[in-house]
């Protein structure tokens, strides 16, 4: 099974030269560098991951875009951008002609952003986005759920992914799941995927998790296994990234092989055309006869 990560951030030292965001702590005191996630993705087993600069680095791809460049076969940014920059809608044309990009990563969880959604200032983003055929994933509270809704149906050639189903990232079990029904109402759109993504985060229970199995169930029949992409957000996991994948792989019955194909990569690598080993694709072609 070819497995991709849909989301790790890697960062940097705290250094003059490239300090962090004021007031921004990374989730571990050692930063997390692409050569230690290859290590730790080798020994879990996974091929790829799709790397997010984190919040420390601000809106800087920099860090990201080189470890893509490095390992072009292991990894791919998905990269930040200033929205109220002056110039930023220009960039969204050429944004995937960057090397290792492969589309933006925009974080809407902070209280100024409902109204800014909300009063459509944004919208030129999903216009260009759409036009230009670049991927975005969205990290919004499942209060807003409602405007990236209303954005899909706007711009039904735009391809949105919701990080992490849209939980709160405070919550856990039942509290966090409060407001999930807001999120499965999306599966009516078809140009919305989402990340099955952090999950042993959000819960107070240990390994295999089960605790969160019957949500999972909720948005694989929404969704269905082609438009919901695994992954860890490796740097704030309370297990270890093994455990993340077999919690998929070998611990939900109801999941058949080809269900966890689409799951654990191969929706992920076909949404973001990022293309698999040839060997992986014949593969496929094979099992489809």
């Amino acid at each position: 099974m070819f497995v991709a990560d849909s989301q790790v951030h890697i960062w940097g030292p705290n250094l003059p030269e490239r300090p962090w965001l004021e007031g921004q702590k990374p989730r571990r005191p050692v930063p997390l560098g692409p050569e230690e996630l290859l290590h730790e993705m080798d020994a879990a087993g996974v091929h790829r991951a799709v790397l997010v600069p984190p919040r420390l680095d601000g809106d800087r791809n920099d860090f990201v875009l080189h470890a893509a460049r490095l390992y072009p076969d292991r990894f791919a940014a998905m990269g930040r951008l200033q929205l109220q920059a002056p110039g930023a809608r220009n960039l969204i044309r050429t944004w995937c002609q960057q090397s290792g990009m492969l589309g933006l990563r925009c974080s809407f969880t902070a209280p100024h952003w409902a109204n800014v959604l909300e009063q459509g200032h944004v919208d030129w983003l999903w216009q260009e986005a759409e036009n230009a055929g670049v991927p975005v994933m969205v990290l919004v509270p499942q209060e807003i759920v409602h405007l990236i809704d209303r954005v899909a149906a706007r711009y039904p050639g735009l391809k949105l992914a919701i990080c992490h189903l849209a939980l709160p990232t405070d919550k856990q079990d039942d509290e966090a799941f409060r407001d999930f029904d807001k999120v499965l109402t999306l599966a009516g759109r078809p140009n919305v995927v989402v990340k099955v993504s952090a999950l042993p985060a959000y819960t107070s229970d240990s390994y295999p998790y089960r605790r969160i199995h019957p949500y999972l169930r909720r948005v694989y029949d929404a969704f269905g296994p082609r438009r919901m992409f695994w992954g860890t957000d490796f740097s704030r996991l309370k297990c270890s990234y093994r455990q993340a994948l077999t919690m998929f792989t070998e611990e939900i019955p109801w999941l058949t092989d080809e269900d966890k194909e689409w799951i654990m990569g191969r929706g992920l690598c076909e949404w973001l055309e990022w293309d698999m080993p040839r060997s992986y694709k014949d593969s496929c072609r094979a099992g489809s006869h």
